[in-house]
Order: C-alpha cells, then structure tokens, then sequence
C-alpha cells in the first residue's frame, strides 16, 4: 500500500482513529479518537518513488528503540515489503528478517511519532526494514521527530504506552478483563 510521504494518512480500517497495544500485555488496548492531524511517512511500494540516503547518527537505533515500544493499529493484515527482489516463501517465518537483513520484510501494525502540536507521524511497522535494509531515508521532519521523541513523555491515563498525546477518555479495552 503507498502513500506520499507527508500526505494525510488515510488508511481505510481506522476511521474511529488509533488503536494502541500494550507492548507489556499485548492484551490492553487504548482507542483514541485522534485530536492530532496524522501524515503518512514511510507507505512504500515498488515502482513508486522513494528517498534513498544516508541518515543522521542515531536515527536508525532510535526508530528501532521506537517500533520496540509502540504498536498502533496491529493485524490489520500483513505488510509485506514488495521492493525486495524475491517475495517470502511460505516456509520462511514473516517475522524473522531476510538472510542478509537486519529487519524483518514484513509487518502487523504501525508505530506513531509525535511532531510540532497537533502532528503526528504514521508510518507502517516495516519501516525499520525499509530503513535499515533499503537505505530509505525519511523526510527530515520525520527523522527529527524520531531523534526528538522522549519515550518517557507518557499520558498520564495510560503510562505504559509510549505516546504522549492519549487523552484521559480515551477508550480503553481489557481482554483479560472482558
């Protein structure tokens, strides 16, 4: 699926807005009707095109460190990176990286970065892939948004999820509880 970098995201499945997981649990779910604009970042496919370069120090481990802490919208289906030459074959398990990569080709969810007030970044799981084993370089916004984001800077409603903007009413559902 692709989108233009910076354009506004429009994903078809999450029209009542984000839904973050617990990493811990991964049984916790928080809904938020987002009071944030998301733009798309990262949304690539082959034969459209994309930045490719060097980015700053840091950025790379810290985008890792953030798709380690944060699941938004996870099993809305496969993501599978298509600008890799040879797709998967079946006895290949998705998430174990390509021989030769660092990151898996294939994602379940998306991971969102805060920018200035009011914007946050959306971008697929698979970006850490698209990064780190593409040489995808993201637009500098979204680079100094990653460097920038404090993964400590938690609602205070839900402080185990790293994201800061999740408001106190936001929706909260409990499998273990339910």
């Amino acid at each position: 699926m692709y989108y233009d970098d910076l354009s506004p995201y429009a994903y078809p499945f999450t029209e009542d807005g984000d839904v973050f997981t617990e990493v811990g649990t991964g049984v916790r779910f928080v809904t938020v009707r987002d009071a944030y604009r998301r733009l798309s970042i990262g949304w690539l496919e082959a034969g459209r095109p994309w930045t490719a370069g060097s980015a700053p120090v840091g950025f790379g481990a810290k985008l890792l460190t953030v798709l380690e802490e944060q699941a938004v919208n996870q099993a809305l289906g496969l993501h599978e990176c298509d600008l890799c030459p040879v797709p998967l074959d079946d006895a290949h398990p998705w998430y174990v990286p390509r021989p030769g990569h660092r990151r898996a080709s294939v994602g379940t969810g998306e991971i969102r970065v805060p920018g200035e007030p009011g914007t946050a970044y959306a971008a697929p799981a698979v970006i850490g892939h698209y990064v780190l084993d593409h040489g995808y370089l993201p637009p500098r916004e979204f680079v100094d948004a990653v460097l920038a984001f404090d993964l400590q800077d938690r609602s205070a409603a839900y402080p185990s999820i790293a994201f800061p903007w999740i408001p106190d009413d936001a929706e909260l559902y409990d499998a273990l509880v339910e």
